[in-house]
């Protein structure tokens, strides 16, 4: 296992670790970046889940990112939301990829992605009970350095009354 990084930049303005993890279990969207053939980065935004630990993504197995991740499996993610510049939070995800279960996914019950499947579930269909469509997989993304920030933290950024 790789050790996760510490963050070095913006300390004052980052997300306390419980604060990232509301906010990674309550947001819907994240852009994944992976690395193409070529070299040029590849981004696309995706479903996700935030376990405490890892970000699972269910993904198309035979979309670029999965080719990508297969050849290289180093990808960043990003979680972000804000409208105007002091309202700006997120969450930034360095990680190695990990293919789990079957691929693609199918109904055989398996232990590790059982509650992730649940948890996936729950956030995107609002349903207990996770359906496969046999052309899905699930990369687990292990981060290797996380990186938050909130600039409402800042003071100075707010605009004056």
């Amino acid at each position: 296992m790789t050790e996760l990084k510490a963050q070095k930049r913006s300390v004052a303005i980052s997300m306390t670790p419980e604060e990232r993890d509301e906010y990674l279990r309550s947001e819907r969207v994240c852009r994944v970046a992976s690395v193409g053939a070529d070299g040029n980065p590849h981004v696309t935004p995706l479903w996700f889940v935030w376990d405490g630990t890892d970000v699972w993504l269910n993904s198309i197995v035979k979309s670029q990112r999965w080719v990508d991740v297969q050849r290289h499996p180093k990808i960043a993610l990003v979680v972000d939301a804000g409208r105007d510049f002091f309202e700006l939070h997120g969450v930034e995800i360095e990680g190695i990829v990990t293919v789990v279960g079957e691929v693609p996914r199918e109904a055989t019950p398996h232990a590790e992605l059982a509650p992730i499947e649940l948890e996936f579930a729950r956030k995107y269909a609002n349903s207990e009970t996770f359906h496969v469509d046999g052309r899905h997989g699930w990369l687990r993304v292990s981060p290797t350095k996380i990186t938050s920030w909130d600039f409402r933290k800042n003071s100075a950024l707010r605009p004056t009354q």
